[in-house]
């Protein structure tokens, strides 16, 4: 009997299905996700209730206190790629739970801060850290337990943001105006402590197909079904299978007809990448190598249509702030009242929540499950449209028709263009943890440029249209790179080069330990 190597911390037994149960302990993840998309984007986003408490308590300027977020959100998406090395490495749990005492803390630490220098550091990086650390792991665990529910699962559970943004943001402005912003503040940190106990609720899975489990009769045997809970090691037995080995940080695998331990975080497939290792010295006559898992895999770099998919997200950013940021003012500069203009805001909420759950239950028809891609492109074209209405209609009427059909593409896009890169169509479900963690990291940059770029447009034009202007233009560059990414996935963009060395290796296999001979790139 061999065992694997290193283990990391389980706070919950990993579940070990024979393929994604679509249910299950998956329906727990779902409220873990929920709960925080509350306490991430959905605090985030109503943090604007405190910029005129902050300018006059600090005498700052409007876009000095606005710079809290912007960094915020820049270090969150920034560091993705540390986000999916920390969980290849050390799980779902310990990594998630990290980030919700990095939140708790910041947050609560930003209520005793004397400037807004400080809370740069306090809100910016070290809550900003924290929510990078919570809400990559926690979709992307969701995308594992489920298959064919994926998109309306994810649809659903991810409605915590505007939920809070419609029901959290009024109440904690009536607790500031009663208690003050900093104990407002402090108390928002108490309850982002909750997202401690939802990276407990992160089980790991593992899929163990059918045709690789044989359970032998003279030795205890796990137990049968498709799904089962364990709380230490994954025992099964297979006939001439392979064994992996770490004891001596080297990987090696044996044929042989015997039974064997293997740590489940270790043979999550989810979460293998791999390399070829070297064979021990004196085994090389009876053992053949296996690949090995990186802490993150940066060959999906070499893929056309994942590079592609990128370039839409990076450009699809720019067209996701000005709404929010403008809309109130561009409402005001057209004659519309202020206080009939903030409705603006409720009625993007409200059209965003429609719009995931028409989305997550429009992807899970069986039409539509070849043509995702082709839906997703439908609802940027569409977004682009409107985004160009907002420059032209001149009444209350009209700007709360574009402010709902824009509420309602962005909800489509906003919870699905992440999950969307566990399709086969970008980079699949075994690569998603790395290629979610690379695909935020190149986003970033357009999350950051983007408000400081239409205040710009809006400072030099006097009018606050020429934001939505450059929106428009981002989501359309952005509607070409997505258009792309299918026939680029299909070899009509990009030469695919073949795996010459592993076709003469069939006994090479992936991480799954499941398939054997050509790696395409």
């Amino acid at each position: 009997m061999v065992l694997c190597g290193l283990k990391r911390p389980h706070f919950l037994g990993p579940n070990v299905y024979t393929e994604p149960p679509d249910g299950g302990w998956g329906w727990v993840v779902a409220v873990a996700f929920f709960l925080v998309e509350v306490f991430t984007y959905g605090t985030i986003k109503s943090f604007g209730i405190f910029l005129q408490e902050l300018m006059k308590e600090f005498g700052e300027s409007n876009s000095r206190v606005s710079w809290i977020v912007s960094i915020c959100v820049f270090v969150m998406t920034f560091n993705g790629p540390l986000s999916s090395m920390l969980t290849n490495r050390f799980g779902f749990q310990l990594v998630v739970m990290i980030g919700g005492a990095l939140i708790s803390a910041g947050t609560i630490a930003t209520s005793f801060t004397t400037s807004v220098n400080q809370m740069y550091i306090t809100y910016g990086m070290v809550a900003g850290l924290g929510y990078c650390l919570t809400f990559l792991p926690t979709v992307t665990i969701l995308s594992h337990y489920f298959s064919r529910r994926r998109s309306l699962v994810t649809a659903i559970a991810s409605t915590g943001e505007a939920l809070s943004m419609f029901a959290l943001a009024p109440a904690f402005s009536s607790l500031r105006d009663l208690i003050g912003w900093r104990h407002t503040m402090a108390v928002i940190g108490a309850l982002q402590g909750t997202i401690v106990i939802c990276g407990a609720l992160l089980r790991p899975i593992v899929i163990q197909p059918k045709t690789r489990q044989e359970t032998e009769t003279d030795r205890s045997s796990p137990k049968n079904g498709d799904a089962q809970s364990t709380h230490g090691n994954v025992e099964c037995a297979t006939k001439g299978d392979l064994i992996v080995d770490e004891t001596n940080g080297r990987d090696f695998v044996r044929n042989a007809d015997v039974r064997y331990e293997v740590n489940c975080k270790q043979d999550e497939r989810t979460l293998l990448t791999n390399e070829v290792a070297e064979l021990p010295p004196g085994d090389k006559n009876d053992e053949k190598p296996v690949r090995r898992f990186k802490l993150l895999d940066f060959s999906i770099l070499k893929e056309c249509s994942f590079i592609l998919y990128s370039l839409f997200g990076l450009f699809a950013t720019l067209g996701f702030f000005a709404p929010q940021l403008y809309i109130i003012e561009l409402s005001v500069s057209r004659g519309v009242e202020r206080d009939r203009a903030t409705y603006m805001l409720s009625t993007m909420a409200v059209a965003e929540i429609v719009g995931r759950f028409f989305i997550g239950w429009l992807l899970t028809q069986n039409r539509i499950q070849k043509r995702k891609l082709l839906v997703l492109l439908a609802c940027v074209i569409s977004m682009t449209a409107d985004l160009v209405g907002f420059t032209l209609v001149t009444e209350f009427y009209g700007l709360a028709v574009c402010c709902g059909v824009y509420g309602f593409f962005m909800g489509t896009l906003a919870c699905t263009h992440i999950p969307m890169l566990a399709e086969d169509d970008v980079v699949g479900l075994e690569r998603m943890s790395s290629a979610a963690g690379v695909y935020v990291f190149i986003h970033s940059f357009a999350g950051l440029a983007g408000p400081p770029l239409g205040g710009v447009l809006v400072d030099v034009t006097q009018n606050y249209g020429s934001a939505f202007y450059s929106c428009a233009v981002g989501m359309a560059v952005s509607a070409v790179f997505l258009g792309l990414v299918r026939p680029a996935k299909r070899g009509l963009l990009c030469m695919k080069r073949t795996g010459r060395l592993n076709e003469d290796r069939p006994d090479v296999v992936r991480g799954d330990f499941t398939e054997d001979a050509d790696v395409g790139s």
